[in-house]
């Protein structure tokens, strides 16, 4: 690997990939926490319905 990195267009290059990667990786994290949240709401409106129609 370590003669991949000599030049200085592959340090670049690779640098920016990595980047690019932790990028997508903090964004799909995000998207993951707002589906999260998105579910918890529909189950929790769903218990409410279940209860109700319980009583």
């Amino acid at each position: 690997m370590q003669f991949l990195l000599n030049s200085k267009l592959m340090r670049t290059s690779f640098a920016a990939l990595l980047l690019a990667f932790f990028a997508s990786v903090a964004g799909g994290c995000a998207t993951m926490e707002g589906a999260g949240k998105d579910i918890q709401s529909a189950g929790e409106a769903l218990e409410d319905e279940a209860e109700e129609a319980s009583n």
